[in-house]
């Protein structure tokens, strides 16, 4: 499975050969540099690793410095391993051109982070609704969470309250509708997660 690393640039829309209306997300897919060729013989297994958008030296640890200097680039600032059939060597430029329009491919990203949360706005609880006598502050409460007697303690995976977002999630079958290879962008249906300027990985 080939593919290349990706920074979403943003939504917008699109009209196909026939007029259809094609919401689509907007990715910035490469050049990409192959800054390492995995072998079975050495690592155990076949894989290209590839770097993706440049990135000040000063800001880079030494030992990457060099590793970058091996494959004859500038340091970057995303790393991500592929398997490719055909073979590659070091320093190998691949872009959004392996790519073809009306494929379909799979989007890897990481959704955005919503912080801590409430059952209300993590799991959709619907509360205990208008605010009564005795009452005080329990619209948005979880309620109950536990037995009492058996088994006297609260079961394991109960929905609460908790970290909502900045999980990996891959998005699969999504349509490549437009390749711009004097850009590197790629217009890809529907939506990808991840907010503005996050890397993703795309897939086919």
């Amino acid at each position: 499975m080939s593919g290349i690393i990706g920074k979403k640039l943003g939504t917008t829309s699109f009209f196909d050969k026939d007029g259809k209306y094609v919401a689509c997300t907007i990715i910035q897919a490469g050049p990409c540099v192959v800054t390492q060729v995995k072998t079975p013989d050495k690592d155990g297994y076949s894989a290209l690793q590839l770097a993706f958008d440049d990135k000040k030296e000063k800001h880079t640890p030494k030992p990457l410095l060099k590793h970058f200097e091996k494959a004859g680039t500038t340091p970057k600032r995303k790393i991500a391993e592929f398997k490719f059939d055909e073979p590659k060597n070091l320093g190998d430029i691949i872009d959004v051109t392996i790519f073809s329009e009306g494929e379909l491919v799979d989007v890897v990203g990481t959704t955005k982070g919503k912080g801590f949360q409430g059952v209300v706005k993590r799991h959709g609880f619907g509360g205990v609704g208008a605010r009564s006598h005795g009452q005080h502050d329990r619209e948005r409460a979880p309620g109950s969470v536990g037995a009492s007697s058996d088994p006297s303690r609260v079961l394991r995976g109960l929905r609460m309250a908790g970290r909502m977002g900045n999980a990996k999630r891959t998005i699969q079958n999504l349509e490549v509708v437009k390749i711009m290879p004097e850009k590197n962008i790629i217009l890809i249906k529907g939506n990808v997660p991840g907010g503005k300027n996050s890397y993703v990985l795309i897939k086919k």
